[in-house]
């Protein structure tokens, strides 16, 4: 069944209305009627299955029929932060990683991002990438829209990492240093409701200055197994394995 994602101020007790885009998707992409249903997500996380009553020129109006008690969420809060890679990438792993669970994106402009990061695009930019969460989540079944930071420096994205439970990064020179030392040792030490900071350097990698840097405020390197891994490929690699972890082996 759709679902979409519903404003707070679209609610009134148990009626909603579906607005701008969501409204052309479901007049003109679902082509919907009166009588169809189709899942509302609310700001609260909370989801119902509600009934289409009215449709006019620039309104969904539906009732909620049920409350449903679900959730898709993982059972630990995964924020990921990577480093700015070149052309579409970033918003592959947005997409990929909305879908595998995480509750948050920070995008850091890193010494070797080869991307340049412009202010001036920031609003449309980040618009855009709200829209590609937004798809994903309705997609995937989300209860929760993940949040997606402004692009920040690794000075600024330290500073702000400090409230985490557990923050992890991952670096090239691990997996050499540390061959035998697997993700397991690591997520068997974090309990659920934690949060966890996941950081993922460009395509060069993290150099030895923002590795130190890390370091120096609380990050634990680690290895994500035994082979090197794209970019936009290793927190997708992060989130399937503590999907697997937490939500298939407990």
């Amino acid at each position: 069944m759709q679902r979409y994602f519903i404003d707070s101020n679209n609610w009134n007790d148990d009626e909603v209305k579906i607005t701008n885009e969501d409204f052309h998707h479901v007049v003109h992409v679902m082509r919907m009627q009166e009588g169809d249903t189709f899942i509302a997500n609310h700001p609260d996380q909370d989801a119902a299955k509600c009934k289409i009553t009215f449709i006019d020129e620039n309104q969904v109006v539906a009732v909620v029929e049920e409350w449903l008690e679900e959730t898709k969420e993982l059972p630990v809060h995964i924020t990921i932060a990577q480093g700015l890679p070149k052309g579409d990438k970033w918003e592959f792993v947005l997409q990929k990683g909305t879908e595998l669970g995480a509750v948050r994106f920070v995008p850091i402009q890193a010494a070797r991002s080869v991307v340049k990061w412009d202010a001036k695009k920031q609003q449309k930019k980040v618009a855009r990438w709200q829209k590609i969460v937004k798809e994903a989540s309705e997609q995937a079944h989300r209860n929760k829209l993940p949040d997606i930071d402004p692009v920040l420096s690794v000075k600024d994205f330290v500073k702000q990492s400090a409230s985490y439970d557990w923050k992890f990064f991952a670096y090239e020179e691990t997996a050499r240093q540390y061959p035998t030392v697997k993700l397991h040792h690591y997520f068997s030490q974090i309990e659920v409701g934690q949060s966890v900071m996941v950081c993922i350097g460009p395509e060069g990698g993290f150099d030895e200055d923002e590795a130190i840097r890390l370091k120096q405020n609380g990050f634990q390197a680690i290895r994500l197994g035994p082979r090197i891994l794209r970019t936009e490929t290793a927190p997708l690699y992060v989130l399937a394995n503590l999907s697997y972890y937490f939500e298939e082996m407990r």
